[in-house]
């Protein structure tokens, strides 16, 4: 067993708190320009990639061959980006319960923190400044160790987005983490978990006080659900002296 060098994070729905805004934000980008969804199909797809989302809806709704699947999802994705960007600039965003005290606390034991996500660079931007931490970042979001995230990774930043382990891996190879054995990895979707599993993570973890509740979370692959950010440091903790005990 290896001692944890760096955790994770999902952001919206785990580290920056989820009011469904992103939900509502396709739901009006679809009504918009003619692609029908159920907001339970959306949920399910939460975590993964937006331009893949409607990608994915729009072939769908027409067919994986249509020859206007390209020009609607570019259509969809153009005004879901424009409402959403709107709705961080007006609105911000906050954290979510314990991310504050948990970041803290792996700060003060050098466990590095990625922040990784569905969204593009952009509107991660937007949330990030909103929350006070993109300025300690520098051109590629990495910041020190003493800053309080210590890297950033968006969607379109890597080839393939979650359920894939891209994410992760650009994280690791930012922060010089080598092993995956010495990550965690932690979010609020079936997509964070199938992600973290593919990345080989040392702890593959749930959190069901984000967009999905453990029942929800509990098929897909974990090594345990937590009820919030608050009960990380036990977590770890717990690992750590496994690992100090091996």
């Amino acid at each position: 067993m290896q001692p944890i060098e760096l955790v994770v994070f999902d952001m919206a729905g785990t580290t920056v708190t989820d009011h469904h805004e992103v939900e509502r934000c396709f739901t009006e980008a679809a009504g918009q320009t003619g692609l029908f969804a159920t907001d339970e199909r959306i949920l399910a797809m939460q975590g993964l990639a937006k331009r893949y989302v409607f990608e994915t809806l729009w072939k769908e709704q027409l067919g994986d061959r249509h020859a206007d699947i390209t020009s609607r999802v570019d259509r969809s994705y153009a005004v879901f980006k424009e409402i959403l960007e709107n709705h961080y600039v007006i609105n911000g965003a906050t954290t979510t319960a314990g991310c504050l005290e948990t970041f803290t606390y792996l700060r003060e034991r050098g466990i590095a923190i990625a922040l990784t996500t569905g969204f593009y660079r952009v509107v991660t931007d937007i949330i990030l400044d909103k929350l006070g931490w993109l300025s300690h970042l520098n051109e590629q979001r990495v910041g020190g160790p003493d800053h309080i995230i210590q890297a950033s990774v968006a969607s379109d930043e890597v080839s393939r987005g979650r359920p894939y382990p891209d994410l992760i891996e650009r994280a690791m190879l930012l922060l010089r983490v080598s092993n995956p054995k010495a990550v965690v990895n932690i979010g609020d979707t079936p997509s964070d978990l199938l992600s973290g599993r593919a990345a080989g993570v040392a702890l593959n973890l749930g959190v069901t006080n984000g967009t999905h509740s453990a029942s929800q979370l509990g098929a897909y692959p974990h090594d345990f659900l937590l009820e919030s950010l608050t009960e990380l440091p036990g977590v770890i903790e717990r690992h750590q002296s496994l690992v100090s005990h091996a």
